[in-house]
């Protein structure tokens, strides 16, 4: 096992990677940017260093100052957790390069599945299903043209490398191909440095699924049970569960093995997640994520398989902990992104300082975050502020446990989608398990939502506001005793 690990990343994803380590008795390193200095990640730590300044290409994307840190305080090992360098091909080859072991798989299989052109022709010639489209990257219109005529509209045109659905169109008609084209290209250059774009067949009423797979260096590959992310905003997950409310033992065998035989396509090792679309009966591989997912607890909460810990211990070199018959989902999971955005703004992300922060507690609930009252949510990265995971015994006890662990929540100084989460749990579909990645459209819950904080704003009783109103009495209070105790010190009576 490891002595020190380094983590390059932050907030509470370097928190949750941190307390296994802290359980494992390796302990840690933070490397942070200069607004996140007081971060509670930073002060978790068994130590912690700062690389650069807030921008993230010149902090957490910083190759050179964080592998300088690693070899400085001699860490043996660096997890990306997700985003930034969790998918950096080169990143983990400089890894390997300097004799600093990257947990995740090799850069190799990072490249081999980063592009998705690529991965398709290999999950293809695996003999996994996936979605009609071009086979090569789209140079030009007629091209364009000549595919989404053969596979039929609507199309959806997507950037090659990259994920979080960043660049994604729909296309319903010809005349839509070329700005969409050339717009997509554009995101997918500035977002990812690779203007390479694809087709594909867009599905109506998909589902978003995936499966968890744990691979180590023996050859050892197991699926770690599904997820459902269909709710999502500009193709990005907002609430997952686990089980899939369609999902049947037989589904679930079916697409376990093929998600097993995607990871052994690749020589994949470590943690990583296959990702299909499921439509009308039918599933297609999407995509692979090279990293821990951002939703891995709902996986962690029905299996108790501890991925973090598995990550570091199958890096380490050991064997996998467990066996594909040891895995069972037990009850039911969900997961909500507690995000500073407004809903009611097209989720336009809303930074600030957290005035109050209060988390929720009680039987079957986990809290992942890395703020605080007083804590500052910046514009330069991701606006989450704490992931919220219910247990139950079965769906409808989940959903119940979330809406009570939604009400317990107080943040008070920023905007939040909380009301977002209080509306889709009072949806009727949602409680049936009716979901597409269409849901927020089809379904109008930006209305709802609308309802919902109109209802708080003149009700003025929930938590949060009571407690601003305790603020404003505490202040009020701390006020007059610093004049009386002034006035007593001049020596006033």
């Amino acid at each position: 096992m490891f002595r020190k690990v380094l983590i390059a990343n932050r907030s509470e994803i370097a928190i949750r990677v941190m307390r296994a380590c802290r359980e494992l008795d390796v302990k840690t390193v933070a490397v942070y940017s200069e607004v996140d200095k007081n971060a509670l990640f930073a002060k978790y730590a068994d130590e912690a260093y700062p690389i650069g300044p807030a921008p993230a290409s010149q902090s957490y994307l910083n190759m050179d100052a964080i592998l300088d840190v690693a070899h400085k305080t001699g860490a043996e090992a660096i997890h990306p957790g997700y985003g930034f360098l969790s998918e950096n091909e080169e990143f983990a080859g400089r890894c390997e390069k300097e004799g600093i072991i990257f947990i995740g798989p090799s850069s190799h299989t990072i490249e081999s599945v980063g592009s998705k052109i690529a991965a398709k022709k290999t999950m293809k010639a695996a003999g996994i299903p996936v979605i009609p489209g071009s086979e090569n990257g789209i140079d030009d219109l007629d091209t364009a043209v000549e595919v989404a005529e053969e596979i039929g509209y609507p199309v959806i045109v997507k950037a090659s490398a990259g994920g979080g659905g960043i660049g994604m169109k729909v296309v319903r008609k010809t005349s839509e191909l070329q700005e969409t084209l050339e717009s997509t290209r554009r995101v997918a250059k500035s977002s990812f440095g690779d203007a390479t774009v694809f087709i594909e067949k867009y599905l109506e009423e998909p589902r978003h699924i995936e499966f968890q797979i744990l691979a180590d260096s023996f050859g050892n590959i197991i699926h770690v049970g599904d997820r459902e992310c269909s709710i999502q905003r500009r193709h990005q997950k907002l609430i997952e569960e686990s089980p899939s409310p369609i999902m049947t033992p037989e589904l679930r065998e079916r697409m376990g093995a093929d998600a097993v035989k995607a990871a052994a396509a690749v020589n994949y090792t470590n943690a990583g997640t296959i990702e299909f679309l499921y439509s009308k009966g039918d599933y297609y591989f999407l995509e692979m994520n090279t990293r821990l997912q951002v939703e891995h607890p709902i996986t962690e909460v029905v299996t108790g398989v501890d991925l973090a810990k598995e990550q570091i211990r199958i890096a380490a070199g050991e064997k996998l902990s467990y066996r594909q018959e040891d895995i069972r989902q037990i009850g039911w999971a969900i997961e909500c992104r507690l995000n500073a955005e407004d809903p009611l703004n097209n989720f336009t992300p809303a930074p600030g300082k957290l005035r109050r922060y209060r988390s929720s507690g009680g039987p079957g609930v986990r809290v992942d975050s890395g703020v605080h009252t007083g804590f500052t949510i910046t514009p330069f990265y991701d606006s989450l502020i704490s992931k919220l995971t219910v247990w139950g015994r079965d769906r409808n006890e989940a959903i119940a446990r979330m809406k009570r662990a939604l009400y317990e929540y107080i943040i008070v100084g920023v905007t939040t989608n909380i009301s977002f989460h209080k509306a889709v749990m009072n949806n009727e579909y949602f409680r049936r398990g009716e979901l597409t990645t269409h849901f927020i459209e089809d379904h109008n819950i930006i209305a709802e939502v609308e309802k919902i904080v109109a209802a708080e704003k003149e009700k003025g009783a929930t938590l949060a506001s009571a407690l601003g109103a305790d603020e404003k009495k505490v202040a009020a209070i701390a006020a007059v005793t610093a004049y009386v105790q002034s006035a007593k010190a001049g020596g006033a009576k």
